[in-house]
């Protein structure tokens, strides 16, 4: 690993550090009503696009050097933009991040195709094709009460990140670093249910504490396995 990825990445993680402690700071309704709270905004979105960035970063060398890397690159850059999407707080925000994540995810299935057929996936991925496939059923129910007018973009969202993890799972023994893909994957799994939790069932800090730090950590995985 060179010294521009460990900067890199260590860059990424205290921004993700600093990110939570902004987040635990704002659940607190004696904050949000404090007249410092515009400068404790400003800094969460700085820390976030700070965050997203360093992941970008990290994945630069992949971009043009073959399709799978210029796929994979086009995701990571497409979560970056829904990161920045989702700094607002509105049902607008949450669509306009939700579209372009499912970019991302698509971007990804896509990428993972060009080193094995997806026709293969299910094979390849043995018993692990259980864990998102199950994982999804169980988020599904929780979830579809309260989707109301979001119920179609969210399966189909759903559908694509199962894809993305699936495919990972498939493809962790043909790439050099497929391991840590499929990881990656798998956190970036898990930080979604932590924004679907956080958007339809409980607003609260405990979706932030985990979420953020398993979704950049997966970013990063992702981005370090494409180098």
């Amino acid at each position: 690993m060179t010294t521009y990825e460990l900067l890199t990445i260590a860059s990424c993680l205290m921004s993700v550090y600093t990110l939570v402690r902004i987040e635990q700071q704002l659940a607190d309704p004696e904050v949000r009503t404090h007249p410092a709270v515009k400068q404790l905004e400003m800094r969460r979105r700085l820390s976030k696009i700070a965050a997203s960035l360093a992941f970008v970063l990290l994945a630069i060398p992949a971009f043009g050097r073959d399709s799978f890397g210029t796929w994979m690159f086009v995701g990571l850059v497409a979560g970056a933009a829904g990161d920045v999407a989702l700094l607002g707080r509105g049902a607008r925000a949450f669509m306009i991040g939700l579209g372009a994540f499912l970019i991302g995810h698509v971007a990804y299935v896509v990428g993972i195709a060009q080193v094995m057929p997806p026709s293969k996936w299910l094979g390849a991925a043995g018993i692990g094709v259980a864990l998102p496939l199950v994982v999804a059923a169980i988020a599904i129910k929780k979830l579809w009460p309260k989707l109301g007018a979001f119920k179609i973009p969210v399966m189909v969202y759903i559908a694509a990140i199962v894809a993305m993890v699936i495919g990972a799972y498939a493809a962790r023994d043909v790439l050099a670093h497929g391991t840590v893909l499929a990881i990656g994957a798998t956190l970036f799994f898990a930080s979604d249910l932590a924004v679907a939790r956080d958007r339809f069932i409980a607003r609260d800090f405990t979706n932030k504490l985990y979420g953020l730090p398993a979704y950049y950590v997966g970013q990063l995985l992702i981005a370090y396995a494409i180098r």
